[in-house]
């Protein structure tokens, strides 16, 4: 879309002008991150029914692996939004390969984890019978299974549910993305909620770019929120991304239990990040001999 000065279309905007530009393989992939400010990196294939994030790993890591050496050759400044699965061990992927390029800043890496956000306010505000525009769910720990913790005695505004409700608005959040691929019998995975999230959580870090100030949303990044290397909570994202990460605030008794069971799954899929890397490099020198 392009307005000339004599077009202005609404006299109380600014005028913009948008330029969209194609690129198509890993030949022109330095070419597509030279300047870039924020880079959204979905790369990836897909889960079929029966997969699990696990599943992706191999083929999934391998991917992140070379775009984030793109990335900090062309564009080591730039605001990464990780939403490639499995993100609980992409993003940890992401932050090796930075550190061996000496790019590495914890917050300007970031794993997307806004559809379980999105998900947990569309299910909650169907069991309030309210719109999910008015919800807001904290959804901290990571972006698979069990770690996967809707902190729903934490929601705006305020109300409390049954341990009945409890329990199924828990399953729903963690387990959506199996719902989907199942439901579509192996025609595709979550791919338009996953878009919509994407573009929402991108709009919040333009906006952060801009110096809009008060910009909130639950981010998986580098944290000791809970004694984790990486951990989702809600953040404050600015100009630099993560300005702040904010406390997990008061849980009751069922979320700490849910929260201890989060930390030793995700600590196991982190390793498997790093490790992945930490073997890569014993491979590649291999190779070289």
């Amino acid at each position: 879309m392009r307005f000339s000065a004599g077009e202005r279309p609404f006299s109380t905007y600014a005028l913009f002008t948008f330029f969209v530009r194609g690129f198509l393989g890993q030949p022109q992939l330095e070419d597509a991150l030279i300047g870039m400010d924020l880079v959204i990196i979905p790369a990836g294939v897909p889960r079929k029914p029966g997969m699990t994030r696990d599943d992706l790993f191999n083929i999934n890591a391998g991917i992140v692996k070379t775009l984030c050496e793109a990335i900090a050759k062309c564009c080591p400044k730039a605001i990464a939004n990780f939403i490639s699965n499995p993100v609980n061990s992409t993003v940890p992927i992401a932050a090796e390969v930075f550190k061996s390029a000496g790019t590495y800043d914890p917050k300007r890496l970031l794993g997307v984890t806004m559809l379980n956000v999105v998900r947990a306010n569309t299910f909650v505000a169907e069991v309030l019978g309210v719109d999910p525009r008015d919800v807001d769910v904290p959804v901290v720990g990571g972006h698979a299974g069990i770690t996967i913790l809707p902190l729903l005695s934490q929601i705006k505004p305020p109300c409390s549910f049954t341990p009945k409700e409890i329990e199924y608005l828990t399953d729903r959040i963690q387990n959506g993305g199996t719902e989907v691929v199942e439901a579509k019998a192996g025609a595709g995975s979550a791919t338009l909620t996953m878009a919509y999230a994407a573009v929402k959580f991108a709009d919040a870090c333009l906006h952060a770019l801009r110096g809009d100030a008060g910009i909130i949303e639950c981010a998986y990044v580098a944290s000791q929120v809970a004694e984790l290397p990486f951990f989702a909570s809600k953040v404050r994202l600015g100009r630099g991304g993560v300005e702040e990460i904010l406390p997990l605030g008061p849980l009751n008794d069922s979320e700490r239990e849910s929260l201890e069971k989060a930390k030793k799954e995700l600590a196991a899929s982190i390793e498997k990040g790093i490790s992945f890397i930490r073997k890569s490099v014993v491979d590649d020198s291999s190779s070289r001999k």
